[in-house]
């Protein structure tokens, strides 16, 4: 989060922002109820479990409201 910003969808703002972090929780839950029946922990995943893969951190622009991953707003930032 040390580079510049820019929100690729307002183009202007470049200062107001929310930093949302991404955690995950792997669950088993059951298909009828909806109801968690079993919490994963990267010890005892399940083997047909897939983990969350995603990035770490999404940014809100604080003008537009716009939600995107922080590398697009990155990018927008370093070419704007």
């Amino acid at each position: 989060m040390t580079a510049p910003y820019c929100c690729p969808n307002c183009k202007t703002n470049r200062s107001r922002f929310n930093i949302i972090q991404q955690v995950s929780q792997s669950v088993k839950m059951d298909p009828k109820s909806g109801e968690v029946i079993q919490q994963y922990d990267q010890d005892n995943i399940d083997p047909f479990h897939i983990t969350y893969n995603g990035p770490d951190y999404k940014v809100q622009c604080g003008a537009c409201g716009l939600v995107e991953d922080e590398r697009t707003f990155k990018q927008f930032g370093a070419n704007s």
